[in-house]
């Protein structure tokens, strides 16, 4: 449920309203991401706000182009905080988490990085458990490890790139977005996509 009796102070409310702005911006923009739906900036749970974004129709596979696109929408809100407002928060710890695990799911599941190859490395057993060292368990060596932490750094910072280059680009919409925010605190998906003008075009594939 949303939380309305929080009091947060003008700074933190810019702050938010920023952030979400810019996941819902790159988002928007991204072809192979999903159509966002509603922007808010009142609490719910621990979130201090949250952009939701739901798919036209129910999806049985990802696509590469797909979760790179997720993975860029993940950093748009980080990104928003480093180029509009006075400093970075803790408010991308979440996104963070999950485009790491995603990024990681990537190169270690789905054979998706060219580098690491059609290689499963590790399995669903290798979940660490109070008293089991992953270490010593997961299958590969130091050598393999430091391949995959470094794949996983490059297709964040990857996403991170596009994610900026459209905040960049669309900085104007991200600004009325962000007032309309801090006027309304919830705004739906007609009122979002009336900020964008009619030649405004999607970003192609993602790579």
């Amino acid at each position: 449920p949303e939380r309305k009796g929080r009091v947060l102070n003008e700074q933190t409310k810019h702050t938010i309203a920023y952030h979400e702005s810019g996941h819902a911006l790159v988002g928007h923009l991204l072809s192979h991401a999903d159509p966002v739906h509603k922007i808010s900036i009142i609490s719910r749970g621990r979130a201090l706000g949250y952009t939701l974004s739901i798919p036209d129709e129910d999806k049985v596979l990802n696509t590469l182009g797909e979760m790179k696109d997720e993975l860029a929408v993940f950093m748009g809100g980080r990104v928003a905080e480093e180029i509009f407002c006075d400093d970075i928060t803790t408010g991308a710890s979440q996104d963070i988490k999950q485009a790491t695990s995603i990024a990681k799911a990537m190169v270690t599941r789905y054979g998706m990085s060219s580098k690491m190859g059609l290689v499963a490395y590790g399995d669903d057993s290798s979940e660490v458990f109070i008293g089991r060292d992953l270490a010593h368990d997961r299958g590969f060596s130091e050598e393999t490890a430091a391949s995959i932490d470094s794949e996983v750094r490059e297709i964040i910072g990857q996403c991170y790139v596009k994610a900026k280059e459209i905040v960049g680009k669309y900085e104007d919409v991200l600004h009325r977005c962000t007032e309309l925010l801090l006027a309304k605190e919830k705004i739906g998906r007609e009122e979002f996509e009336a900020l964008f003008v009619k030649e405004l075009q999607p970003v192609g594939d993602n790579g």
